[in-house]
């Protein structure tokens, strides 16, 4: 079922908005030496933040596959968004599918720390995109 315009906005904000309060709790994470629940948060923070953008853009998909070949194909592949961000999105999936569902994956914060700050910028570059900036 398409999305009626308002509708369609209005997802996109909140998913924006989850992506950024997801962001947040990062942090308190790594404080606290949760840092397979780290990697996951700062996985989930970016898909949602594209989730946000395909919404955005009027493509529709319901995967983590889907959500990384649309954003290869209509983004990184033609530099509407910088290719380091693919290789830090490929990452972010890989860290989060280890930590959640391999035996004998230990994360600690020197394997997490470094990502924050990119995460942030793919975040932040995907928001701009939406507000045509």
């Amino acid at each position: 079922m398409a999305l009626k315009e308002n509708e369609k906005k209005d997802l996109v904000k909140y998913r924006l908005e989850k992506a950024k309060a997801t962001f947040v709790e990062i942090p308190v994470l790594i404080e606290n030496q949760f840092y397979s629940t780290a990697a996951n948060r700062l996985y989930y923070a970016c898909f949602y933040a594209a989730i946000a953008l395909l919404i955005n853009e009027g493509y529709d998909t319901h995967t983590h596959s889907g959500v990384k070949t649309l954003l290869g194909l209509h983004f990184f592949k033609i530099n509407r968004i910088d290719k380091s961000f693919s290789i830090l999105y490929e990452q972010l999936f890989n860290l989060r599918q280890s930590g959640d569902y391999e035996d004998w994956i230990y994360l600690d914060e020197e394997k997490i720390t470094p990502l924050l700050e990119p995460a942030e910028q793919f975040i932040k570059t995907i928001e701009k995109l939406i507000n045509n900036e």
